[in-house]
C-alpha cells in the first residue's frame, strides 16, 4: 500500500496506541494539581459564566434579530472554536512534545498529531454536553437537527488534522511558527466571526461577508448555530459545503505531503 495515502489504515492499525497516548496526554496537562483532569471541565463552565456576565450584565448587547439570547448564539460558536484552537495549538507542537518518540526508528510518528487532537476532543465532548444542557435550561429541547454536530465536528477534525500535519512538520524547522499561529488564533476568533452577528453587521457589505466565508472554520461555526438555533440542514448550503470539503481535503493532502517529505529530517533536527 502507498504509505502517503493510507493514513486511515495507519490510524486504524494504531488506534489503541493513539487512544492510550491521548489519554495520557490529557491527564498530563493537569499532572501535579489537586483536582487533576477536573480542571479541563471547570474551564468551559467558568468561560460560559464569564461571557454570561459580560454580555448579559456587564454591558448589554444591542437589540438584534436573533431568535435566542445572544449568550446562546455566542456559546454555539465558541464550542467548535475552542476545540479548533486547542487541537491546532497542541497538534502543532506534537513532534516537539514527543521528540523522544520521534527519534525512535520503529515508531510511527504519523500518530502523534492525532494524539493531540483526540486529547482536545475529550474537553470538546464535555463542552458539547454542557452546551446541550445550557440550551435545555433556556427551553430549547434537543431535536434531530442537533445531530448535525457530529457531521460538523468530524469535518472540523479532518480540517485540523490536515493543518496539524502541515504545521507540526514546519515548526520543527521554524519554531516561531507557534507564535505566529497564536497570533492568528487571536485574530481568527473575531474574523470567524464568533463574537458578533455577521449577517446583521455586514448587510451593506456583502463582499466582506463573502471573504469571511473563505474561512472554513466559519462554515463549522455556522453549522453549529444552524443545528442549535436556525434549524437548517447542512445540504441547504450546497456551495459552501462543497467549498469547505474541497478546502479541507486540499489542506489534508498538502499536510500529509509535507509531513511525508520532511519526516526523514525530524530526528536529526530534534
Amino acid at each position: 500500500m502507498n504509505k502517503k495515502t493510507n493514513i486511515a489504515a495507519e490510524l486504524m492499525k494504531n488506534r489503541r496506541m493513539i487512544g492510550k497516548l491521548a489519554g495520557n496526554d490529557f491527564r498530563m496537562k493537569f499532572a501535579g494539581s489537586y483536582l487533576g483532569v477536573i480542571w479541563a471541565f471547570i474551564q468551559p463552565v467558568v468561560t460560559v459564566l464569564v461571557y454570561w456576565f459580560v454580555f448579559e450584565i456587564g454591558f448589554r448587547t444591542p437589540n438584534t434579530n436573533l431568535p435566542v439570547p445572544f449568550l446562546l448564539y455566542l456559546i454555539a460558536g465558541l464550542v467548535p472554536w475552542f476545540y479548533f484552537q486547542e487541537a491546532l495549538t497542541g497538534g502543532t507542537s506534537a513532534l516537539l512534545n514527543y521528540d523522544y518518540l520521534v527519534k525512535k526508528v520503529v515508531f510511527e510518528i504519523e500518530v502523534l498529531p492525532p494524539v493531540k487532537i483526540i486529547s482536545a476532543m475529550f474537553t470538546h465532548l464535555f463542552f458539547i454536553g454542557f452546551l446541550l444542557f445550557l440550551y435545555l435550561c433556556y427551553g430549547r429541547i434537543p431535536d434531530l437537527y442537533n445531530l448535525q454536530i457530529l457531521y460538523y465536528s468530524a469535518g472540523l477534525t479532518i480540517l485540523v488534522l490536515g493543518l496539524c500535519y502541515l504545521t507540526s512538520s514546519v515548526v520543527v524547522f521554524f519554531r516561531d511558527l507557534s507564535q505566529v499561529i497564536g497570533i492568528m488564533l487571536q485574530v481568527g476568533v473575531w474574523m470567524t466571526p464568533i463574537m458578533w452577528v455577521a449577517d446583521e453587521k455586514l448587510a451593506n457589505h456583502p463582499w466582506v461577508w463573502k471573504l469571511l466565508k473563505l474561512n472554513p472554520v466559519y462554515y463549522v461555526v455556522t453549522g453549529y448555530r444552524d443545528a442549535f438555533i436556525y434549524k437548517n440542514w447542512f445540504w441547504e448550503r450546497p456551495l459552501w459545503t462543497l467549498y469547505f470539503w474541497g478546502f479541507t481535503i486540499g489542506i489534508f493532502c498538502l499536510g500529509r505531503w509535507v509531513f511525508t517529505r520532511l519526516r526523514v529530517h525530524f530526528a536529526d533536527v530534534l
